[in-house]
């Protein structure tokens, strides 16, 4: 992003008082319990079995891993998985900021 991109972002930031998740391409989740997840701003579906699910991201991956995972609901940008939720990690891609 250029440097008057990333100055434009935060001035809007400061007089919109918007959240982070919109601005920065962030993902927004939601968990309840171990047994829904709730997922938005991901950029698509890389891998999916009942035991793992592996979704881009704009700045990198998120894997998800856990028993008898179902993907619920697919809506643009947000997607829904019930099951047995063992593990959420966030991988960042290397060279970005």
């Amino acid at each position: 992003m250029t440097r008057i991109g990333r100055r434009l972002r935060g001035w809007t930031n400061g007089v919109l008082d918007l959240p982070q998740d919109l601005l920065q391409e962030m993902p927004r989740i939601t968990l309840i319990g171990n047994k829904e997840l709730y997922i938005e701003n991901h950029r698509g579906v890389l891998h999916f079995s009942s035991g793992q699910l592996k979704l881009a991201l704009a700045k990198g991956s998120l894997e998800i891993t856990g028993e008898d995972l179902v993907i619920r609901n697919i809506l643009g940008q947000e997607l829904a998985v019930e099951g047995i939720i063992g593990e959420i990690k966030y991988k960042e891609s290397e060279g970005k900021s």
